[in-house]
């Protein structure tokens, strides 16, 4: 693997919570970040003001926090833009670390507009674009328009494909595009115990995301088994000695 393609030399794991026991469970069984959501079935939507709170009081990782009002499309409207700022502007007062967006124009443009009125009320927050950027006319350029933006630190992608690891020349473009020290490309979508050091080695990939593959019998809708994460976290320490 060409070092240009490599991050960092550690694995970071960044896993889905969608209850207080599950951010703290990811904790306990070594992930190093938490994306706070509810509606996971969905794809995840913004949770509740509540369950930010406790879960950034309860943490000793960071916690990036999903703003997505629908699961209908990333096109917002300017009613959408209302809520989407407000609950930015809550999350930010509840002390998260970070937030989850993504928005497009109706012809799969990233919707810059929309995107700089976030920011605004993110203040000092950092930010995750997320699988919005999937379903982009053009994954490539749509990644050359987020990464203008310094306070967006990562982009969760499964490389355009329905599964990540369907899409490892993509990976291998977007972390030479994004250069050694740039933005962090996380990759999340079909990713599996079974598959991650493989996936790892092949696209030297040093950010993943992991929703399903850590909960109970693989089920998104189970709680998480503290057990599979810790599996995992060997797994991609391995996977770093290896490659």
């Amino acid at each position: 693997m060409q070092q240009v393609s490599k991050q960092q030399d550690r694995v970071h794991l960044e896993v889905i919570g969608t209850t207080l026991s599950d951010v703290r469970a990811a904790e306990q069984g070594g992930a190093d970040r938490i994306e706070l959501i509810t509606a996971i079935a969905e794809g995840g939507l913004t949770p509740s003001l509540a369950l930010v709170e406790q879960a950034v009081r309860t943490a000793n990782i960071p916690v990036r926090v999903m703003v997505r009002p629908h699961a209908r499309s990333f096109v917002y409207d300017q009613d959408d833009m209302l809520t989407i700022v407000r609950d930015v502007e809550l999350i930010a007062a509840a002390g998260a670390e970070a937030i989850v967006f993504g928005a497009l124009t109706p012809d799969g443009k990233v919707d810059e507009s929309a995107l700089e009125q976030v920011l605004k009320a993110a203040g000092n927050m950092k930010m995750t674009f997320h699988r919005a950027i999937d379903e982009s006319d053009d994954l490539l350029e749509a990644f050359k328009t987020v990464k203008q933006y310094e306070a967006i630190t990562d982009i969760l992608t499964s490389g355009g494909a329905d599964r990540a690891p369907e899409a490892v020349e993509m990976m291998q473009a977007l972390l030479k595009e994004a250069g050694p020290k740039g933005i962090h490309i996380m990759a999340g979508a079909g990713l599996s115990l079974s598959n991650i050091a493989g996936f790892i080695q092949e696209t030297g990939v040093r950010y993943v995301h992991f929703g399903s593959g850590v909960r109970q019998h693989g089920d998104a809708i189970q709680p998480i088994d503290i057990d599979r994460i810790r599996e995992l976290r060997e797994l991609l320490n391995h996977a770093i000695l290896e490659s």
